[in-house]
């Protein structure tokens, strides 16, 4: 069994409008989701072999503040292909992960990785998981999918199973709407 985790980038500071997309920072909310995120997940015993990020500054951000959460130190690969990826980038650069790696966490940005869960998901009404994603992947978000396969190449070739999804409001109230 592969799995894929997916985190979308904290919510992004737009008080500097001349700054260009990649290079704008998370909002001092955004850090808190970010911890939050990352404590989470360490509470849930969930690890990672291998991590996929895109380099723009609010990945980075996101990524340092949620590394607070976690606890635990990670080594991050920054890949420049992620950055606004469409689905189909992303599942090719997971495609080209070596082998060793069994669970893969992918953190970038929206519409391409709630496109992964599209992609990967069927759409027959028996997943509420996916149901709740078709509504909103909001920033700060977390997904995991578990898929039937050996190799990634052959992730397209299997049903994934998205077990879990948790949006930030779920970790803390206070981290609703007002911050996506």
């Amino acid at each position: 069994m592969k799995i894929i985790s997916l985190l979308r980038h904290a919510k992004s500071d737009w008080q500097d409008p001349a700054l260009r997309d990649f290079d704008r920072p998370i909002n001092e909310k955004g850090e808190r989701v970010s911890r939050a995120m990352g404590q989470w997940i360490a509470s849930q015993k969930i690890k990672f072999d291998y991590i996929i990020a895109s380099p723009a500054l609010r990945v980075e951000q996101t990524l340092k503040h949620f590394t607070k959460g976690y606890g635990n130190k990670l080594t991050i690969e920054s890949e420049r292909k992620i950055y606004l990826a469409s689905s189909a980038t992303i599942l090719d650069v997971i495609r080209e992960t070596g082998e060793e790696h069994d669970h893969i966490l992918v953190v970038g940005h929206n519409p391409g990785l709630e496109d992964v869960i599209f992609d990967l998901v069927r759409d027959n009404g028996s997943s509420s998981l996916r149901n709740e994603v078709e509504k909103k992947y909001p920033t700060g978000a977390y997904a995991q999918l578990h898929i039937e396969a050996n190799n990634w190449c052959d992730i397209i070739k299997h049903d994934a199973t998205l077990e879990i999804f948790m949006p930030p409001r779920e970790l803390d109230p206070s981290f609703g709407p007002d911050i996506y």
